[in-house]
């Protein structure tokens, strides 16, 4: 199979920022138990901004970043949850806000995965069709607008943002291995309005109202209990499946960059591995969880602090709502 190579990167962070010291005159809490059980010291809320703005500016850091054309675009993957339509997909918004002309455009819906399964997929494209040269994933997220911010334990964790990559073909491979436990997708959710219409009688609404989540609105919620015990498993699995199916041990990564749901996750799951944090990439102290677009931010910061050497071995790592988690390894 044709390789893949990451040639560009960029992201973008809304300039508003909200301390724990601000959420504690919003909710019962404080910047200790904030720090103490996330590792957040702020994050960055949009003011306004739509999804696909927000990945647009980042989608044109990475094309100037990876010396891309618009016309050099083949396929544009989009994996945000938090579209600003449901209709036409954020990818196909993106695409004509960035001039693209002659390519194709996706959404995927992997959650806070959702680079990870992007990622994946654009080495797939390329090595297949002869039209795919060059793919661009964008990860986009307003992942506020679904916080409840009357519960103290969830509102504290999110930010909002995007981060993009442009990716070619490369000699090398990238392993990746994927995975779904379907059966605990009421952990973490979301809810869409409910079906309705002019003919929706009440029988009818009630007949099927035990087929819908139960939580408030269209707010997120989380069984974090849960949650912390999938993330913790999960991803000591990912990791070293994927390393498995490129040959080598978790120990040999130059880097892991994993999604910055929690600072706790992370550090069980790299005690898990028998690993240091040193082998891990951190910014959540300074964005929070930013969904999908944790590990292309990630991915821009360290590019941009020349820490993404040549010939070094690293690994992407995300799980989320699903519940779905994965993981990656390529070479830079």
């Amino acid at each position: 199979m044709t390789g893949i190579k990451l040639i560009g990167t960029g992201m973008y962070i809304p300039e508003t920022v909200a301390t724990n010291e601000d959420f504690t005159k919003i909710v019962d809490t404080s910047d200790e138990w904030i720090t103490k059980r996330t590792g957040i010291k702020e994050r960055h809320p949009s003011n306004g901004e739509p999804t696909w703005y927000m990945g647009v500016q980042a989608a044109k850091q990475a094309m100037e970043d990876a010396g891309v054309t618009p016309d050099e675009i083949d396929m544009v993957i989009s994996t945000s949850v938090t579209g600003d339509y449901y209709t036409p997909s954020t990818a196909n918004i993106m695409q004509g806000k960035l001039g693209i002309h002659k390519a194709f455009s996706i959404d995927i819906n992997c959650a806070c995965a959702g680079f990870v399964y992007g990622f994946d997929m654009a080495q797939r494209y390329i090595a297949m069709d002869d039209d795919v040269k060059t793919v661009l994933i964008i990860s986009s997220e307003n992942i506020t607008k679904l916080v409840d911010y009357e519960d103290r334990s969830t509102c504290v964790l999110f930010g909002d943002g995007a981060g993009a990559a442009v990716v070619t073909a490369g000699p090398n491979r990238c392993y990746t291995y994927l995975e779904c436990e379907a059966q605990d997708a009421n952990k973490i959710y979301a809810q869409n309005a409910r079906p309705g219409n002019a003919f929706t009688t009440q029988e009818g609404r009630e007949k099927y109202l035990d087929l819908f989540p139960q939580g408030r609105e269209h707010y997120m919620h989380m069984d974090g209990r849960d949650v912390y015990k999938f993330a913790t498993r999960a991803m000591p699995e990912g990791l070293h499946k994927a390393c498995e199916k490129a040959g080598i041990k978790v120990e040999d990564l130059a880097l892991i960059i994993p999604h910055q749901a929690n600072y706790r996750i992370i550090e069980t799951a790299a005690k898990n591995l028998g690993l240091s944090m040193d082998h891990f990439y951190l910014n959540i102290d300074r964005y929070g969880n930013i969904s999908s677009a944790c590990i292309p931010v990630c991915l821009n910061e360290l590019k941009r602090a020349g820490r993404l050497k040549e010939g070094d071995k690293i690994a992407l790592v995300g799980f989320g709502a699903g519940l779905v988690y994965g993981a990656t390894v390529f070479t830079i």
